[in-house]
């Protein structure tokens, strides 16, 4: 009966370090990125990370490896808290400081990018893998912007042309609803923040999305 009882114990005990493990090396759950117009990171995952077709894609991959692409969903930092232009350098705003995503920093004036309207309302789309309450802004490039330098927060407009807390989702992704900056035509960037606020949690999410206005 004790020797029994023993194996019984050992049995649930080594089940539970098993099950700790299983927990502790769990991948962290995905979140999203912008599909519409596609970011950097999500137009070279469409792509094929191991032989993306555009050569800004390309370029990326021999920079970063390819594997960064297929975590499309996680350019994000942990802590961000509403303190994105402190914590994340000029240059680095498409990668979100993470040297993992390094390769979406490159200025060069070839990424793949999405023709909008010259203004008007128009319908931004936010592949979500993960949904968090959250506040989503939306900035946009200042006129003359130049896309073969380093992107710099001073490139972007002060102030966001779309901002909504908990927009909704659709076909599993969120809808942002906006009216496109006027004055902007030709090359230029929107650039997206993806702030989750306390107590859940005050991670935020970064998207650079290539576009052409009026094309």
């Amino acid at each position: 009966m004790g020797l029994r009882r023993s194996a019984a114990v050992l049995a649930a005990l080594t089940g539970a370090v098993l099950s700790l493990s299983a927990v502790t090396v769990a991948p962290a759950y995905a979140h999203g990125s912008m599909s519409n117009p596609p970011s950097r990171v999500y137009q070279c995952f469409t792509e094929g990370p191991e032989s993306p077709k555009s050569a800004a894609c390309k370029a990326a991959v021999a920079v970063g490896q390819s594997w960064p692409l297929y975590d499309w969903d996680e350019v994000n930092q942990p802590n961000a808290n509403g303190k994105s232009r402190e914590i994340i350098p000029d240059g680095k705003l498409c990668s979100a400081g993470r040297d993992k995503y390094k390769g979406l920093d490159l200025p060069r004036a070839d990424w793949p990018a999405t023709t909008l309207p010259a203004s008007g309302a128009y319908t931004f789309k936010y592949k979500a893998t993960a949904r968090h309450p959250g506040t989503f802004e939306m900035y946009v490039t200042k006129p003359g912007y130049d896309p073969t330098k380093p992107l710099k927060w001073s490139d972007l407009e002060d102030t966001p042309f779309y901002k909504q807390l908990n927009p909704p989702v659709v076909s599993g992704a969120y809808q942002l609803q906006a009216n496109l900056p006027a004055g902007r035509t030709g090359r230029h960037l929107v650039y997206s923040i993806w702030q989750r606020h306390y107590p859940d949690s005050g991670e935020a999410f970064y998207t650079c999305s290539d576009v052409v206005f009026g094309g």
